[in-house]
């Protein structure tokens, strides 16, 4: 095979197949200009963000052209950018304001988005000085909103064979969701809907890509402590919207026990917000039914997340 130069190259990469993305609108901080054509999607091969994982992202939801808690969401990529020693190309408020630009150039009411803060191109080694400055890629993507029939009969749920992640990695939302990867495959092998990982002592710790809880059997709405899980922005207004509704709130340890006597057992993602898991490791959970805590706590964290949310 022959080696060719930029133009013919450029050429044959504009015609090479690629699946739809539902990509409507990004940015990338190098070019500095926000495009619609995804056609042109691409990332560095070089950009330690895919070479080593060396990177972070977050994932947030519109809904009638406002942005779910984009400053909590801001917040922990900020802390996850502490933890890995990594600056942003540009200033924070710069920063924020393309994730508002890009939300914009969509032309959606309702979009899903992913931003991406990588060590950026530079070298195929491991180290951070190989990479000058860093990358930021800011992507607006098509959503759907939840299934009819998924809201009637609730989603299945099993323990995971696959670990958590060390306490070190857990709380950082890191470009290198290889564990994740492979839940999701898990639930897909096994024909079932969401997989949910447990530590060493048997404790709930968080599914693949959603934050997870129970409703106890005194009504208490209980989430697994801090210390080895993502801090969920969904999950956090679910908690703050039950205990304006007056429940008991707490964060503790879960265990399968826990769940074979719950009333409820919950899954917080920042797309559906609030889901029913109706079923564990091939038994009910309470009556097997949708209950009535996720129907309320997701109807509440809209209301909360469309008056807090950032407008564009």
């Amino acid at each position: 095979m022959e080696a060719v130069g930029f133009e013919e190259y450029l050429a044959a990469l504009l015609h090479a197949p690629r699946p739809r993305t539902g990509a409507l609108a990004f940015y990338d901080h190098r070019v500095g200009r926000i495009c619609t054509d995804q056609r042109l999607l691409f990332l560095p091969l070089d950009d330690h963000l895919c070479l080593r994982g060396d990177g972070l992202f977050e994932s947030l939801a519109c809904r009638e052209r406002v942005i779910f808690a984009l400053e909590d969401h801001l917040a922990r990529l900020r802390e996850g950018a502490e933890a890995l020693r990594l600056e942003p190309p540009c200033s924070w408020e710069e920063l924020r304001a393309r994730i508002v630009d890009v939300a914009r150039a969509a032309g959606r009411d309702d979009c899903g988005m992913r931003v991406l803060l990588g060590r950026g191109p530079g070298g195929f080694g491991i180290a951070p000085s190989e990479c000058p400055v860093s990358s930021l890629y800011i992507i607006a993507l098509e959503s759907s909103p939840t299934r009819p029939e998924v809201l009637e009969r609730g989603l299945s749920a099993f323990a995971s064979a696959i670990p958590p992640k060390q306490p070190y990695l857990a709380r950082i939302k890191s470009n290198n969701y290889l564990p994740n990867v492979l839940m999701a495959r898990e639930a897909a092998e096994r024909g079932l809907d969401v997989a949910v990982a447990f530590d060493e002592q048997g404790r709930m710790c968080e599914a693949a890509i959603a934050s997870v809880g129970i409703v106890d059997a005194e009504g208490a709405l209980v989430c697994p402590p801090p210390e080895r899980i993502l801090a969920g922005t969904s999950m956090r207004a679910a908690l703050a919207a039950a205990q304006a509704r007056g429940m008991t709130v707490l964060r503790r340890d879960i265990t399968r026990n826990d769940i074979a006597h719950a009333r409820e057992m919950l899954l917080f993602t920042s797309a559906s917000l609030c889901l029913s898991l109706t079923s564990f490791d091939g038994a009910p959970v309470g009556d097997g039914n949708p209950g009535p805590v996720a129907s309320l706590l997701r109807e509440d964290v809209l209301r909360i997340m469309l008056r807090e949310g950032t407008s564009f």
